[in-house]
């Protein structure tokens, strides 16, 4: 592996899109907003769920896995199922972007936070982490070297001689 590898990249990418989408569940959950609505039921699932994902993803994009990769999917497939997931999740908080008017909750310091501004943010993350999973998704492979093998040179004098 080169320090250059794009699925290790892609790898943090998706932990930090995790982090912050996590803190922002549990954020809302904490709030009574969510898809559950209340942290103390089901939505503690989905916040233990969620840290679940924001850990094994990485771990499974950031080097090969001989188990997963042999048993389940190649890094490749998995990074190219998450950009397509990662893409329908951008076109959702998309249109909570481009709401004309949306709801408040309550920030951590004093005043509120838009729905609208959280999304914005929540946006700009997804886009950007998915736009690293892809690089590594669609990546060409590199090519074999064939200098383990040299052809031999006709011209170049043999050690024979």
């Amino acid at each position: 592996m080169s320090a250059g590898d794009p699925f290790r990249a892609a790898a943090g990418a998706y932990l930090l899109y995790g982090v912050v989408y996590w803190i922002g569940g549990v954020y809302l959950a904490l709030h009574g907003v969510g898809a559950r609505g209340d942290a103390a039921t089901a939505g503690l699932s989905w916040i233990v769920l969620g840290a679940v994902f924001v850990l094994l993803i990485p771990y499974l994009l950031g080097r090969p896995r001989a188990w997963f990769e042999r048993w389940i999917l190649s890094r490749r497939d998995f990074a190219r199922i998450l950009v397509v997931l990662m893409a329908f999740r951008a076109w959702k908080v998309g249109h909570v972007a481009l709401r004309p008017e949306t709801a408040t909750v309550a920030a951590p310091w004093d005043g509120v936070i838009t729905f609208r501004l959280g999304a914005t943010v929540f946006f700009v993350v997804t886009v950007v982490a998915l736009a690293m999973i892809a690089r590594a998704a669609w990546r060409s492979e590199p090519r074999p070297s064939f200098s383990a093998h040299p052809r031999p040179n006709p011209g170049a004098a043999s050690p024979l001689q």
